[in-house]
């Protein structure tokens, strides 16, 4: 990049230059700041998301009235591109539904998961954040192959991403129905 980029770590105390990650998660922020469209948004999103936390999977879920869409991925295999469940079924509308974020470091462990929905795909564990803390429009999932347990670290990148994202309404329509 050949910049020299300084950031606040005010826990710290003090200046330095961003780090890899750092760099790469500002950029991030900076690449969503100037969208325009949704489908940029999204395509940020699942790109930047997937290098930054080291997930094997990343979704971007649209809320659809009372169903979640999948509307965007970037996985190692496929995994829910274009379908849709209800809002009260999965994950991702656990989300949106309580404006909460979630990790599961065994998907077959945990009720809110439809775990025939997660049978045919190489999730293990996941990691979703919101995008809105009130009357979220959509939601980030991260997922993994093997067990992990999503570090705080990772659920902050998610959502600094999703706050990014947040802001994008006033110039990106996030739709309220997309059927």
């Amino acid at each position: 990049m050949g910049s020299f980029v300084y950031c606040s770590f005010e826990a710290a105390g003090w200046w330095g230059p961003l780090d890899k990650l750092e760099e790469t998660l500002a950029t991030a922020i900076e690449r969503l700041s100037r969208s325009r469209r949704l489908d940029e948004v999204m395509r940020i999103v699942r790109e930047s998301s997937r290098q930054l936390t080291g997930a094997d999977g990343v979704t971007f879920v649209l809320r659809d009235g009372d169903l979640c869409l999948y509307a965007e991925e970037n996985a190692i295999r496929p995994l829910w591109k274009g379908k849709r469940f209800p809002l009260s079924q999965c994950v991702s509308g656990w989300v949106m539904l309580n404006a909460r974020p979630v990790a599961i470091e065994d998907v077959y462990a945990d009720p809110r998961v439809l775990h025939s929905t997660y049978k045919p795909t190489f999730v293990k564990s996941l990691a979703m954040v919101p995008v809105r803390d009130v009357d979220p429009v959509a939601a980030i999932g991260a997922y993994w192959a093997t067990r992990h347990a999503a570090t705080d670290d990772e659920l902050r990148i998610l959502k600094v991403i999703a706050d990014a994202c947040a802001v994008a309404p006033a110039r990106v329509s996030f739709p309220t129905s997309t059927t």
